[in-house]
């Protein structure tokens, strides 16, 4: 089992940078696969960037592309998510999520474990 905690968010103007991280407990991080989604009011959650166990296969959804970036640090237990260019649009509560398992996965469904998530408010 894995306990993750994210950390970072906050109100950043349009065109602004944050830097979200989510730190897991747990001994065997570097053996999951490792998700960041978000969830604005009255949306579903949606996948934002995922990562595979070995940080070497990454998924970005279009609309961060080339904004946003997943990254992770197994020596230290923890997933990143750098988002710059930020726009009024990806306000929402972003989410990290973990599943132990080989592979990339983008699907919320396929995932277990959960953070309680982190505001993220972009002011136009």
């Amino acid at each position: 089992q894995v306990q993750l905690v994210e950390s970072g968010g906050g109100l950043v103007q349009a065109g602004g940078s944050l830097r979200l991280s989510c730190a897991a407990s747990g001994r065997t991080f570097s053996s999951y696969a490792m998700g960041w989604f978000r969830q604005a009011p009255g949306k579903e959650r949606e996948v934002v960037a995922a990562m595979d166990w070995s940080g070497l296969i990454t998924y970005y959804a279009d609309s961060v592309k080339g904004r946003f970036t997943i990254s992770r640090d197994n020596a230290k237990n923890t997933v990143f998510l750098q988002m710059n260019s930020l726009k009024p649009e990806d306000t929402a509560v972003y989410y990290c999520a973990a599943e132990q398992r080989a592979g990339l996965i983008t699907r919320r469904k396929e995932y277990e474990y959960w953070g309680q998530g982190t505001q993220v408010t972009v002011s136009s």
